[in-house]
């Protein structure tokens, strides 16, 4: 990408668009475009189109999409896969049709199988079946990395499909109803230890592990891949396997210590009681992330650095003295 390309961040709102629309500000990249949901709804295949005919960006990051935890996906499956749907098609759709050179389609790893061996390998793609409390937003996401393949099987378009592993970072959804967990953990944390509670009640077991990739990490991944050289980015491309990279720092831990982290963090000095009649989800999801190591990319932010940049970010927000 040249500074002076034209680069369209749909989604730039949201956690992962913001951290990729601040690294391209950073970068010195001069023509970014933008639209709020208000401005352009993703959902409406005519307003893209025009959109895109008015526009005619050369790049275009796909980080736009209906997310949520586990109890958001449960109470409202028919608006995970509708809505992810209508966005991608109608993003993936308007790239080819007005000649869009390079497209990211960003996913996520609840693609993967809900037993697949670990760490999970982007060849284990569609060998087993999903985590049932996201199925239908994975599926939606899977169909994404479907799109991009067909598209550039049937008019040579250039779309790459990349699955971060669980982000969490500064402008995450801290809502307690359909927050993921780390930023769910952060915000019961912090206002446990506001009201001077000794005991916090935690979702599942405990013992599934979760890998987690800062926000900020992501984006500079992203920017890395479509400024890849055409040789290396075009081998990514595939023929005989979907056009699919793993994004994620390789390595994993519990809730439970995921817990015990928010907490030394965040100076929290009580006890977690969690409660198994709620559900754990996928028992345990990390990448295999050797493919973009071998590029020259690797994550930077530690995990207990990134959850004490992510509080800084919102700790006005629960009140928390300092």
């Amino acid at each position: 990408m040249e500074k002076s390309s034209q680069i369209y961040v749909a989604g730039h709102r949201g956690l992962v668009g913001s951290a990729i629309h601040r690294a391209l500000e950073r970068a010195g990249y001069a023509n970014l475009i933008v639209r709020t949901r208000a401005e352009l709804d993703l959902r409406d295949a005519d307003q893209v189109q025009a959109f895109f005919a008015e526009t005619c960006p050369e790049y275009v990051f796909m980080a736009a999409a209906k997310v949520g935890g586990i109890l958001a996906n449960n109470s409202a499956p028919a608006d995970f896969i509708r809505e992810n749907l209508q966005i991608q098609t109608n993003l993936i759709e308007a790239a080819h049709a007005s000649g869009v050179d390079r497209l990211l389609f960003l996913g996520s790893s609840c693609i993967y199988p809900k037993m697949s061996p670990q760490p999970i390998k982007e060849e284990y793609l569609l060998t087993g079946p999903l985590e049932p409390t996201n199925r239908p937003y994975a599926l939606a996401k899977i169909a994404g990395v479907e799109m991009c393949w067909s598209y550039n099987r049937q008019y040579g378009t250039r779309y790459l499909a990349a699955m971060p592993t669980n982000m969490y970072g500064p402008g995450d959804n801290f809502d307690p109803m359909n927050s993921h967990v780390l930023p769910a953990l952060i915000r019961k944390v912090a206002q446990a230890r506001q009201a001077g509670e000794r005991r916090l009640e935690i979702w599942g077991t405990g013992t599934p592990k979760r890998e987690f990739l800062y926000s900020d990490d992501l984006a500079e991944a992203c920017i890395f891949l479509l400024n890849l050289p055409d040789e290396k980015y075009s081998s990514l491309l595939g023929g005989e396997e979907a056009p699919l990279i793993n994004i994620g720092t390789g390595e994993d831990l519990t809730i439970r210590e995921l817990a015990e982290l928010v907490s030394k963090v965040l100076g929290f000095e009580g006890e977690f009681v969690f409660d198994p009649s709620r559900p754990d989800g996928t028992p345990r999801k990390l990448l295999d992330v050797s493919k973009i190591h071998s590029l020259g990319w690797k994550a930077k932010t530690s995990l207990e650095a990134g959850i004490g940049l992510t509080y800084e970010s919102v700790r006005t927000q629960f009140e928390v003295p300092a």
